[in-house]
């Protein structure tokens, strides 16, 4: 994927990003509908993502931008970028590459509240 830079302005322009310039991001496979993780992403890892069709979030640990699976090589490669209706939330409907977690689990959602408890419903995977 690659957006013209018309489209990526007028993105970028449609979003209301909070007082620290970032829109929460929700990932999502194109394959299962699973969701994957939420991050962040400012006006630059929007452009990245949208100008290179692999995903960029922001950091708000490490204070800079962020290409998902740049140490552990479990990249997002972007198929559909949507917005909701108020323009503050961003789901990427996206292809993982291996785990989306960075504790190397499916997705990030593996605390879940089960019968009055909290239960843990997945295990990492195997490297």
């Amino acid at each position: 994927m690659s957006e013209t830079p018309e489209i990526v302005a007028q993105v970028i322009a449609d979003l209301s990003f909070d007082a620290n310039g970032l829109v929460p991001a929700i990932a999502q496979s194109i394959e299962t509908g699973e969701v994957l993780m939420l991050a962040y992403m400012n006006a630059e890892a929007v452009r990245e993502t949208l100008e290179t069709g692999r995903v960029c979030y922001w950091s708000r640990s490490r204070a800079r931008l962020w290409r998902k699976g740049e140490s552990s090589g479990h990249v997002q490669h972007l198929v559909e970028l949507r917005y909701d209706c108020d323009n503050d939330a961003l789901l990427l409907r996206v292809r993982q590459t291996g785990p989306a977690c960075h504790t190397n689990r499916p997705n990030c959602f593996y605390h879940a509240v089960r019968d009055g408890r909290v239960v843990v419903i997945s295990e990492p995977q195997a490297e």
